[in-house]
């Protein structure tokens, strides 16, 4: 079994899913809810079940015929290693910056990252998103999200 770009992706989902499930059974309950059909770690474990399941089936499948199956060597490691530091950062400048600026900051270096060199394109599809996503959450889910320490302007 040679490991191609899918597989790898299985891999990474399978280890993904079996964290989220082993973390799962770290979420409190209300005192007798263990013995409850449902309760806070049902949806978690469920998920984490299924997550596990597919996985496994997209490791282990042949995939088909009509789509090339890219071995790992030839994918674009970089690019991932790329954006996995681009959320890293991400992490470090959220509560400095705020949350509009940063995620438009983010959204902009991986479209960059990923190809897109138009800076019209890279601001309309960045900043109203990023303000869209800012707003639903603190306006109408009302979800506190703390200020930036650093004020911009």
């Amino acid at each position: 079994m040679t490991m191609t770009k899918d597989r790898f992706g299985g891999l990474l989902f399978l280890l993904l899913c079996l964290t989220y499930g082993y973390y799962a059974g770290d979420i409190p309950m209300l005192p007798r809810d263990e013995f409850e059909p449902f309760n806070a770690q049902t949806m978690p474990n469920w998920l984490a079940g299924l997550g596990i399941f597919l996985s496994l089936l997209m490791i282990f499948s042949k995939g088909s015929s009509s789509v090339k199956n890219e071995p790992l060597l030839a994918a674009n490691v970089g690019i991932m290693l790329g954006l996995l530091s681009f959320t890293f950062l991400l992490s470090l400048a959220l509560p400095w910056f705020g949350f509009p600026v940063t995620t438009s900051l983010f959204l902009i270096a991986s479209y960059r990252l990923l190809g897109e060199r138009r800076p019209k394109m890279l601001l309309l599809s960045s900043v109203p998103f990023a303000l869209a996503l800012w707003l639903l959450l603190t306006q109408v889910l009302e979800v506190y999200i703390a200020p930036a320490r650093l004020a911009l302007w």
